[in-house]
């Protein structure tokens, strides 16, 4: 006899075993079919998004162009959309569906600083949109509802950490997203970090005519970056410490009687990071010692924490990937170290962040040369092949019910072990 898939009615686990709510496997390689069809039916749209976003980088919390842009390509796509979602101008969402399971599909379109959608955020904003677009075609028959979230500032701002805050995964059974990169990977290398900015305060003097007179805060900040490359040596080696000059002076003529940094502290587990950013404040704090300054510092919220990436959803997006022809990488054996506000996500819902290859292996992300490769043809087909590899598996949690509730156990237990080989 066929195998029959059961769907999920209500909340993970409530599982309703009746003749009139069983699909066959036809039904559902005929859902699959469909998704499909509709993400090559928007491909042209989707692509033409994601080169437009990447034309006009805009920093966390600014992405008005790429919300506006993404708001109206969904709602020309047939769905409801709310911008300026959650208490923030630039969020947005979508909604498919109306009973059943709830699948969210993230969107990040920020930039960065210089050198634009080097992270290659544009890519992330067009499969997401896509995605959502492509499951909502089949929510209804499959008993299913689907969120797309737009999350504004992911490189710093800490969108998706507001969003939570304000309710936006309120009853979100699994959030799904990916993430370009140089090849496909079940799972990026997560680390947990926060920013601190330091200031150091000293005199200002002449410095040719009475530098005996002054207190020289660079020296402060410069004997505090001293201790904290000494410090390197002796943390754990996925443990990062990474900082740069904010204000380093005025003129070289003056004694600077103002310096300040910014610093990041990274480590694989949130308490972890508890413990290196003690260690971190003591090495810069003791440079403004050293210098005979002031010293003062301010830790930026939110913290980003590590992800926990939920093992049955990835198994299907793997599986999924395969169908399109890619071998995704097993963890472990190639890495892309990174945080992002994905894992404050996955704290709070199960989650998965894979990484889909758009760039030649090789490539680091946040470089200029990243940033050509996130309009290449490689770029394109992440955009639409991402996206149905996500939607595919939003299918398959919509068809079996097995997957949730693996899911939601997984999350409760913590499993983080990686995808079965």
């Amino acid at each position: 006899a066929a195998t029959l898939w059961i769907r999920v009615t209500g909340t993970i686990g409530e599982v309703e075993d009746t003749a009139e709510e069983q699909l066959s496997p036809e039904q559902v390689d005929e859902a699959r079919r469909r998704v499909m069809k509709r993400v090559d039916e928007l491909a042209d749209a989707l692509i033409e998004a994601s080169h437009a976003i990447h034309g006009h980088p805009e920093l966390g919390y600014e992405e008005h162009f790429a919300h506006d842009l993404l708001t109206r390509l969904i709602s020309e796509a047939g769905l409801d959309v709310s911008g300026g979602a959650y208490g923030l101008d630039t969020a947005f969402e979508a909604r498919a569906g109306t009973t059943g399971p709830v699948l969210a599909v993230l969107c990040e379109y920020d930039a960065l600083p210089g050198i634009g959608h080097a992270c290659g955020h544009n890519i992330i904003a067009a499969a997401g949109a896509g995605a959502g677009l492509g499951a909502a075609v089949v929510a209804e028959e499959l008993g299913g509802r689907v969120r797309i979230l737009g999350t504004p500032a992911e490189e710093g701002g800490g969108g998706k950490v507001r969003m939570i805050e304000e309710g936006a995964f309120e009853g979100v059974d699994a959030a799904v997203m990916v993430h370009p990169a140089d090849a496909d990977l079940a799972m990026m290398s997560s680390l947990a970090v926060q920013q601190v900015q330091v200031s150091y305060t000293g005199l200002a003097a002449h410095a040719a005519a009475a530098p005996e007179e002054g207190l020289n805060a660079l020296d402060g900040a410069v004997l505090g970056y001293v201790n904290v490359a000494a410090l390197r040596q002796h943390i754990g080696p996925d443990e990062r410490l990474h900082g740069i000059f904010t204000d380093a002076g005025r003129k070289a003529n003056i004694v600077p009687e103002a310096a300040s940094a910014l610093w990041y502290a990274r480590s694989p587990s949130l308490a972890g990071l508890e413990r290196l950013k003690v260690r971190l404040l003591r090495a810069l704090e003791a440079g403004a010692d050293a210098a005979g300054c002031g010293f003062e510092h301010r830790w930026v919220e939110p913290i980003y924490e590590e992800i926990v990436d939920s093992i049955p959803l990835l198994e299907r997006y793997v599986a999924n990937a395969a169908t399109l022809g890619r071998d995704v990488v097993p963890p472990g054996e190639q890495r892309v170290v990174a945080s992002t506000d994905l894992g404050n996500v996955s704290k709070v819902v199960p989650a998965i962040h894979p990484m889909i290859k758009a760039a030649p292996t090789g490539t680091p992300i946040h470089t200029a040369e990243f940033a050509e490769y996130a309009v290449s043809p490689d770029g394109d087909r992440a955009v639409l092949e991402g996206a149905k590899a996500m939607a595919l598996t939003i299918v398959d949690c919509w068809s079996d019910p097995r997957i949730l509730v693996e899911a939601k156990a997984g999350f409760e237990d913590g499993d983080v072990r990686g995808p079965k080989q």
